[in-house]
Formats: structure tokens, C-alpha cells, sequence
């Protein structure tokens, strides 16, 4: 496919790329917690097989990397455009209503005739750890030919999840190049499946690759305490900053040769369901806006925080630009890791 060689001015300043689905949280004191060493939390969630489980609470709300990474754009009064997938039904009208009420173009949202909007249930304990059944619906097949490339112009592409289709990932980098735009990258996990020696040609080509660290050690085949191997692996491939979140403990930054880590801010853990889409795009906005990337870590860590502290995706997302005050709040510190 041929992209216009031509640069005109960028009509938005973000367009996201990837998913968007509806979040169903159920909540229950019923999901216990067992240690587990096999799962990454190192916990596995278990209930009776068979039983009927009362729930303490259950919500719906919007979801999905694209649509959860605009709100913050569009909040922050970024002129943003979001291209996702989604079904005919009424689901996908709650999404796109979502967005314009985000101040989000859905100029670029597909509607697919036949395949439902994809969905999510999310399994919440009390603690605040979860689990994810995911039905990925219209949101796994955005079609590269309903994309009006020649109208995507912006001065950065934010790419989340797009379940493993690689090939799609190239013709967003081709594009990005042809009206030179900026590419920020957050994997989904069928794409980091693919494997490092796969993917290291294309993170190469993104400004900022985004990736938690357990992702990361998938991604690197190292284990996940060995956090100076894995770094060491992938922290000079792309072009501008790895931003690695890890969890609970805060997040990591590395760029031109150097390290910085931001521990998480306290507060009260209710949901870290769309915790890892805030800091991301919490990041790109604070670096689009002022060119610095520590102010940009500053914003995420902020952004994150606000929606661990919530239930739902984008409900803690911040309204307005952080103050002076604000952005003091966040720690960061050079990083000398070892493993």
C-alpha cells in the first residue's frame, strides 16, 4: 500500500491505535488469593468450581488501549482521533459516545457489521488483584483497507495492543514516516508473542516503546527478577525512551544512556485495571508538551495513580494539567540496577 509522500500540516496533535471494548468489574470478597510461583503476581485468583458467588459490586465502563489512552489526550485538551473497531450494537455506542465526551474525533472508529464489540470481564479480590476474561470481538479486526490513511496526519501516533497483526504495526510506521509523525508503542501481549529477534526491527523504528516487566521479560526470554539483563536487552532500541512500569513498585525510564526510576505514589489500590494505558499516555502528554521527559514520567506517574484509585479504565484519568505542586509530588531518582 502507498502512503502521500507529501507533509502537510498535522490535523491532530495524537491519534491512538488499537482497541476499544466494554469492562465489566465484578467485585468479590468470594475471589480468594492463593501464592502461586507460576503466575506473575504471585498469586492465582480461585473460587469454587460449580458455586453461586454473591458479588460486592458490579460496574460497566469503556476500556481498551486506544480509547482509554485518548481520554488522557483528549482531557488534556490535545486535539486527539482514536482508530479502533468496534460492533454495530449498543455497546459500541456507549464507546464512541465515551470519546466525544472525551473531546475525541471517532472520525476514524470502524463499525463492523457482523462481529459483536469486544468485551472484558474483570474478576476483582479486595486487594486490588485481578483477573481478565477477554472477549476481543471487533476490536481484533481492524481493517487496514477502512483506513483513510492519507487523512492520518498527526505529530504522534500513541499504537497500543493490536492483537499480534505486526503487519498493520509496519503500515502505521510507514505512514508515520510519510507525514512525520512520532510513534509511541505499547504492546499487547499477542505482539510481544512474536518474539525479540521479530521485533527489535520495528521497535527501532519508535520514538518511545512502552512495556511493563514482566511483559518485558517475556519479551527478552530472561527472568523477571534479572531486571539489568532485561534492560540491557532492549533499552537502546528504540529511538527516544523505554518506559518500563513495574507494578506496585513505581516505574522506569531509560534513555540516551541513562536510568532514572519514579517510585508509585501512595495511595489507596482499588483497581489497576487501565493503570499501565495511564502512564503510558500520561508520558507521551507531558513529553509532547514540554519536551522533557522527566516532566513527562511526572504526568504518567500522576495519571496512573488517579485510576488505580478508581474502578474503571478511565475514571481517575486527570481532567485538567497537573500544577507545579502537583508534579512535585512525583519522586525520580538515577537508577544503578543490578540483578
Amino acid at each position: 500500500m502507498k502512503h502521500a509522500a507529501s507533509r502537510r500540516r498535522p490535523v491532530f496533535d495524537v491519534i491512538t491505535i488499537g482497541s476499544g471494548v466494554i469492562d465489566h468489574f465484578a467485585k468479590s470478597k468470594a475471589f480468594e488469593l492463593e501464592p502461586s510461583r507460576s503466575s506473575p503476581t504471585g498469586f492465582d485468583a480461585c473460587f469454587p468450581l460449580g458455586a453461586k458467588l454473591a458479588l460486592d459490586d458490579l460496574s460497566l465502563h469503556t476500556g481498551g488501549g486506544a480509547t482509554n489512552a485518548a481520554a488522557t489526550f483528549g482531557r488534556l485538551k490535545f486535539k486527539t482521533a482514536t482508530v479502533c473497531r468496534v460492533g454495530n450494537d449498543v455497546f459500541g455506542g456507549l464507546i464512541t459516545n465515551q470519546l466525544r465526551s472525551d473531546g475525541v474525533s471517532t472520525s476514524f472508529v470502524q463499525v463492523d457489521p457482523k462481529v459483536g464489540t469486544g468485551q472484558s470481564i474483570i474478576l476483582l479480590a479486595h486487594s486490588g488483584h485481578r483477573s481478565i476474561l477477554s472477549f476481543r470481538g471487533a476490536s481484533a479486526e481492524i481493517s487496514t483497507k477502512a483506513i483513510p490513511w492519507n487523512n492520518l496526519t498527526a505529530r504522534w501516533f500513541y499504537v497500543t495492543s493490536l492483537g499480534g497483526d505486526v503487519g498493520l504495526l509496519s503500515l502505521i510506521l510507514d505512514r508515520a514516516l510519510a507525514c512525520g509523525a512520532k510513534v509511541a508503542w505499547n504492546p499487547g501481549g499477542a505482539e510481544l508473542s512474536k518474539g525479540l529477534d521479530k521485533l527489535a526491527p520495528l521497535i527501532r523504528r519508535v520514538d518511545i516503546f512502552d512495556v511493563n516487566r514482566e511483559e518485558a521479560a517475556s519479551l527478552t526470554e530472561t527472568p523477571v527478577r534479572h531486571l539489568k539483563t532485561i534492560m540491557d536487552m532492549i533499552a537502546d532500541l528504540p529511538r527516544v525512551a523505554l518506559l518500563l512500569s513495574d507494578g506496585p513498585r513505581g516505574a522506569y525510564l531509560s534513555a540516551r544512556g541513562c536510568t532514572w526510576f519514579s517510585p508509585a505514589l501512595p495511595g489507596r489500590r482499588v483497581n489497576t485495571t487501565g493503570a499501565g494505558d495511564a502512564l503510558g499516555s500520561g508520558f507521551v502528554a507531558g513529553f509532547v508538551k514540554t519536551c522533557d521527559l522527566t516532566i513527562g514520567l511526572r504526568v504518567g506517574m500522576l495519571n496512573a495513580l488517579g485510576v488505580i484509585m478508581q474502578m474503571g479504565a478511565k475514571n481517575g484519568i486527570l481532567e485538567s494539567w497537573p500544577s507545579e505542586r502537583e508534579l512535585a509530588r512525583v519522586r525520580i531518582q538515577s537508577a544503578h540496577i543490578r540483578n
